[in-house]
């Protein structure tokens, strides 16, 4: 899942992101001044965008993407340690207020097992009464707009193409990209990624959540606050550690 060369060019390919109402969906959910620690950070975004409001804590398993992470914090004047760790088998000196789990992060993990082992990890790391907050694809998504599709788009310094296949598993998919990043001498160098993504249906989640020791609080679709709709594109969830 080390993203290599992608942490590099990511954020001009994530520049339409609305990371804004990530934030506004944290906020309505983790009191201000809270302590969090965002796991799947990438390189950043939605963490400094947070510690405008929060204590935060960086964490991902791309030390690539970390090493953009804290660059940024850096020129932004702020201190934010980021750490590499794999979510799955994530530890904390420390707990903390809430965990968030961003931009599909989690659909990353390629097993129920996987899953699993994250929401009992992260309880661990939450203190009593503390939230974890995520996002996941949901199965129209993975169903209809991943489903053998091609994308293409031509930023600043780069383009890419971009194939969404179905995956062996239920629910999952695998991502071929190809990058073409410019060079200072004007040629450009092709790059090749493959990511693969695994969803599952809400009420799977609910039911791991749950044996975890949490307590589901909401689960609503497409950063509005209601439940699902049969077409929501994005499941979010808002758990607490019983």
């Amino acid at each position: 899942m080390a993203y290599e060369q992608f942490a590099y060019i990511y954020d001009e390919l994530m520049q339409d992101v609305p990371y804004d109402q990530w934030v506004d969906w944290v906020k309505a959910y983790v009191p201000t001044g809270s302590t969090i620690a965002d796991i799947g950070c990438g390189t950043g975004t939605a963490t400094l965008a947070l510690a405008e409001h929060y204590e935060m804590l960086g964490i991902d398993l791309s030390e690539e993407m970390l090493e953009v992470a804290q660059e940024k914090a850096m020129e932004e004047g702020l201190s934010i340690q980021f750490w590499a760790q794999d979510m799955r088998e994530i530890e904390l000196p420390t707990p903390v207020d809430a965990v968030t789990i961003l931009c599909d992060s989690l659909n990353y993990l390629r097993s129920e097992e996987d899953v699993k082992q994250t929401f009992t990890h992260v309880a661990a790391i939450l203190k009593d009464g503390g939230r974890l907050l995520f996002d996941t694809h949901s199965p129209y998504k993975m169903e209809t707009l991943f489903n053998g599709k091609t994308y293409a788009t031509h930023a600043e310094q780069s383009s890419y193409i971009w194939f969404a296949d179905p995956g062996e598993a239920p629910l999952s998919v695998v991502h071929e990209l190809t990058f073409f990043i410019e060079e200072e001498d004007g040629r450009y160098e092709r790059v090749d990624e493959t990511h693969h993504q695994r969803t599952y249906p809400p009420a799977q989640y609910v039911t791991w959540l749950r044996e975890a020791g949490f307590r589901v609080l909401a689960v609503t679709g497409d950063f509005g606050p209601d439940a699902p709709s049969e077409t929501a594109e994005r499941i979010f969830f808002v758990a607490e550690k019983m």
